[in-house]
């Protein structure tokens, strides 16, 4: 087996960004084959008890439409009027369609008391993270939106999730608009971050 270097593990995981909806090309879809071995990677995240507690709702092609209505649908309906926008209602009926694929991320509770919740939703964020990884490195962009409908029993409803478990985010994925040009980010020095407890 060839391991990547350290260099290019680390220009890999710094190279990752968010590229929105409206970025991807909704044209070019993703082979089936590669979506699944981004979501095997998602899968070699740590998890306490090997509970495995994520599950990935996988939407595309005419799916994306039901998933955006519903989206509009639960927001109309659950919103209070002095916190309804109406741009955030356009979004949600558009930004699935912008992107090939989108992906319904569910922390599904497995490990029952035993595992505090907060541990499983952590399995499922380094998920996640490998999940972007992956995709980046196969040239793919991807963009994890986690609207406040999530937290919406009628959304969790329709995904047909447990009680017990939570959607923590969505996934856009899809290829970068051709011409696109790579966004740069920063972050702040890491010893601004850091205190070294030696002794």
């Amino acid at each position: 087996m060839t391991s990547a270097t350290h260099s290019q593990v680390s220009a890999l995981i710094r190279h990752r960004r968010s590229i929105k909806p409206v970025d991807l090309d909704s044209s070019r879809g993703v082979d089936g084959a590669l979506l699944t071995t981004i979501l095997e990677d998602a899968t070699w995240a740590p998890t306490h008890g090997l509970t495995e507690p994520w599950k990935f709702l996988v939407y595309r092609g005419a799916a994306r439409q039901r998933l955006a209505a519903t989206m509009q649908r639960v927001y109309r309906e659950t919103t209070p009027a002095n916190e309804f926008r109406e741009d955030k209602l356009q979004k949600m009926g558009e930004n699935p369609l912008l992107a090939p694929v989108v992906i319904a991320c569910v922390m599904e509770r497995r490990g029952g008391a035993k595992i505090p919740e907060i541990e499983e939703i952590e399995a499922v964020a380094c998920a996640l993270q490998n999940l972007q990884l992956s995709a980046t490195a196969a040239g793919l962009g991807c963009y994890w939106s986690s609207p406040p409908l999530l937290d919406v029993r009628e959304f969790a409803d329709w995904l047909q999730i447990g009680v017990e478990d939570r959607c923590v985010g969505l996934i856009y994925l899809g290829w970068p608009k051709p011409g696109l040009k790579w966004p740069r980010s920063v972050r702040q020095p890491v010893e601004s971050k850091t205190r070294w407890c030696d002794d």
